[in-house]
């Protein structure tokens, strides 16, 4: 019987490396390499996005929720004794100065942008608006198409073969509803909570922000929160419904599933105790991952079948989108220091974290772009590659120069290429029905 078995395992061996050989003479050896290095990052992917959700150490999580004499007194400390009242005049009549072009103070109020204007007369609607914040719902959107593009079942009305303009109408309202859950519903249901409880923060930060302000009460606030919640959830079932999905029997292919995940990691990553935007790596991945996978996911379901090398492709491509959350925090480097935030900035230094930020941005891309190429979709690995290489030169030009001072000026010369990546790599999916591993 022993020899019966050796021999049995013997021949499996055997025939592993007959495939293994197989692999690499059909191949190349350089192909087969990539692949097992992009495997290597997608592992790495889910680890950290694992550890974005699991429990973190006791000792950190009392300190995330500091009540407002506390964030006060550090505050202070760091604005060498200019009392938060002084900031709030001096931003609001900043903002009041600027009232030309499509940046006004009012428009940046509506849209909830800094540099906002600071009015006590604005109708109720208006402020629920600004606290949804609507310029943070156009990465989504993007998203979304990008997800619709990867399924490769978009159907254009007269483009795509067979396609009746019936058909295409039908499907821009599918991915239109995907942009609505995905924007104005679940974004605004995370920008609201992430004010709510920042509201500390934003009295001596921003005080012209509706919470701090006190022009809106807390129950309307916390009413907005559950209403956008459930209107969120019950858009993604409906939306579950249209596309045919059976959400009971088979959830984890759902676009319910995918929002209420979202759901969660936008709350861990905005409420006590847990509070990931204050944890460096963690809160970093967790909004780079929301913004790039959460909404292609839902594009992605709503047309076709959303395979799990896709759900890794996309986890793997928001290490691009943790290099710019980074690029968020240089700004308030010195604040989240004395509140005791752990951003990257904060843990690695200035210098330091610019350059684990252009790292992550370029490395994911150049990773992708040799991924796309292994499959044979080498046209597009080219034009992703193309497109990286403006973003190395606004590194260079901006942010390894001074990422403090011209992290403005990097993000509008850099982002509009990587997102175009993003929609490359999408069309490449699509193109090769699925991107199997």
């Amino acid at each position: 019987g022993e020899g019966r078995d050796q021999d049995a395992f013997s021949g499996a061996a055997g025939a592993e490396k007959s495939i293994l050989r197989a692999n690499l003479d059909g191949q190349g050896w350089f192909k087969v390499a990539i692949k097992m290095l992009f495997r290597a990052l997608l592992v790495l992917g889910w680890c950290s996005l694992a550890g974005a959700l699991v429990t973190l150490p006791r000792s950190q999580r009392h300190h995330h929720h500091l009540d407002q004499g506390a964030v006060a007194q550090r505050v202070a400390a760091v604005a060498h004794g200019r009392g938060a009242q002084q900031r709030g005049v001096a931003l609001a009549a900043k903002a009041k100065k600027d009232d030309v072009g499509f940046a006004t103070a009012n428009v940046r109020q509506l849209i909830g942008l800094r540099g906002a204007s600071d009015t006590d007369e604005e109708p109720l609607w208006k402020i629920r608006l600004q606290l949804t914040k609507p310029a943070t719902w156009v990465p989504l959107i993007w998203g979304v198409a990008c997800g619709a593009a990867a399924s490769g079942e978009y159907r254009w009305a007269f483009l795509t073969e067979g396609a009746s303009l019936a058909d295409g109408a039908e499907d821009l309202a599918k991915a239109l509803g995907c942009m609505i859950l995905s924007g104005p519903l679940l974004t605004g249901y995370t920008q609201t909570m992430n004010d709510w409880y920042d509201r500390d923060l934003d009295a001596i930060n921003e005080p012209y922000r509706p919470i701090p302000s006190g022009r809106i009460s807390e129950d309307q606030v916390i009413s907005q929160i559950l209403v956008l919640l459930g209107l969120g959830l019950a858009s993604a079932v409906g939306l579950d419904l249209w596309a045919g999905h059976d959400v009971l029997n088979d959830p984890w292919h759902s676009i319910t599933a995918i929002a209420i995940f979202g759901s969660v990691v936008s709350y861990l990553y905005s409420a006590p105790p847990f509070k990931l935007k204050a944890e460096g790596w963690r809160g970093c991945f967790a909004l780079g991952a929301s913004y790039i996978a959460l909404p292609w996911w839902c594009g992605h379901a709503m047309f076709g079948e959303l395979t799990l090398p896709v759900v890794a492709l996309t986890v793997m491509y928001s290490f691009a989108g943790l290099g710019i959350a980074i690029v968020n925090d240089f700004k308030s480097v010195d604040g989240d220091r004395a509140l005791g935030l752990k951003s990257l900035p904060v843990e690695f230094g200035i210098d330091g974290a610019k350059y684990i930020c252009a790292s992550l941005i370029d490395v994911t891309q150049l990773a992708v772009a040799l991924y796309l190429y292994s499959i044979g979709e080498a046209n597009y690995a080219l034009v992703l590659f193309g497109l990286l290489l403006p973003q190395i030169y606004a590194q260079l030009t901006y942010l390894l120069k001074d990422p403090v001072q011209y992290d403005v000026q990097y993000q509008a010369s850099a982002q509009p290429f990587l997102v175009l990546g993003l929609l490359v790599t999408a069309l490449a999916v699509g193109h090769h029905g699925g991107a199997a591993l």
